[in-house]
């Protein structure tokens, strides 16, 4: 058995254009709101870079210039700081090396299958991450490092799962699950099959699909025929279908905390929580809180 090919690329679709979130994203990025003092994106590539991934390619659309310009060297800024003797090391973490960041373009908005298959010629014949940077993951050690610890163990395709309410279920995709808890920390689940949004009812199982995910090159090929599906686009969670069986497929049940910064209410609580955790404001923050809710 040849070594695994180790996940060096991550793919970011970030082409949709927020329209959940008007006016505010009418000239900046949804991927660029700040959740505390951070862009959404930043949380995701800090991710990524975590688990030893150091090649991203972002897939964007019109409009997202904002999001390559923030992983950009702002030579004016920090001439302007340094002269000031002000500390460049809040800006590390938006340093990426010349060539480790590649963008292409999604033309037409079909889907999230189609996103991934744009990024094709830059995956070539290598595993890859994808990262929904929408889905605010946060956990010691992150949710890709989890899944990366886990790919070095079983190989093939994973996703990473969530356990909610069953009476949760019908909003989500959700695992066909075979064998439970074996892996590392146990958190590993053989897929059979994926569910997308069943009645609570039909549900195989209350593990929903959050967005990270590992996949195999062929993914590309299965993108590449596939027609397109619920909402007349090529949706990225029938491919995955068609690989089960064909190829080891697994659920990494994450250990940590998701919030879902694509609603306004997820984003919401996601600054609550993280500004909650960050010892520079938790105590200000929660007697502001307790405040509010007298």
């Amino acid at each position: 058995m040849s070594a695994r090919k180790p996940i060096r690329k991550a793919v970011f679709p970030v082409a949709g254009m927020g329209t959940r979130f008007l006016p505010a994203t009418k000239a900046i990025p949804k991927e660029m709101l700040p959740i505390i003092d951070r862009p959404l994106i930043q949380y995701a590539v800090d991710e990524a870079r975590e688990a030893g991934i150091d090649q991203l390619i972002f897939v964007t659309g019109r409009g997202k210039t904002a999001i390559v310009e923030h992983f950009d060297t702002a030579f004016e800024l920090e001439a302007t700081m340094t002269e000031r003797d002000k500390s460049l090391d809040v800006l590390e973490p938006t340093r990426i090396l010349p060539g480790n960041l590649v963008t292409v373009r999604q033309q037409v908005p079909l889907g999230l299958g189609h996103a991934i298959w744009c990024a094709r010629a830059i995956v070539g014949d290598e595993p890859f991450a994808i990262f929904l940077p929408d889905e605010l993951m946060i956990g010691q050690p992150g949710c890709m490092k989890q899944m990366v610890e886990a790919y070095n163990a079983v190989g093939g395709n994973l996703i990473s799962v969530l356990e909610v309410p069953e009476n949760e279920v019908s909003s989500y995709g959700v695992i066909d699950p075979g064998q439970r808890g074996f892996g590392p920390g146990g958190a590993l689940t053989e897929v059979r099959g994926l569910v997308e949004k069943p009645k609570r009812e039909d549900a195989p199982s209350n593990l929903i699909i959050s967005g990270r995910y590992i996949l195999q090159p062929e993914v590309m090929r299965v993108l590449e025929h596939q027609g397109k599906g619920a909402g007349g686009e090529i949706q990225l969670t029938d491919a995955m279908a068609q690989m089960i069986g064909q190829q080891p497929f697994h659920a990494v049940t994450f250990a940590g905390k998701r919030y879902d910064c694509g609603s306004k209410t997820g984003f919401v609580e996601a600054t609550l929580a993280i500004a909650l955790e960050r010892e520079d404001m938790r105590d200000e923050v929660r007697a502001m809180a307790l405040r509010l809710l007298g």
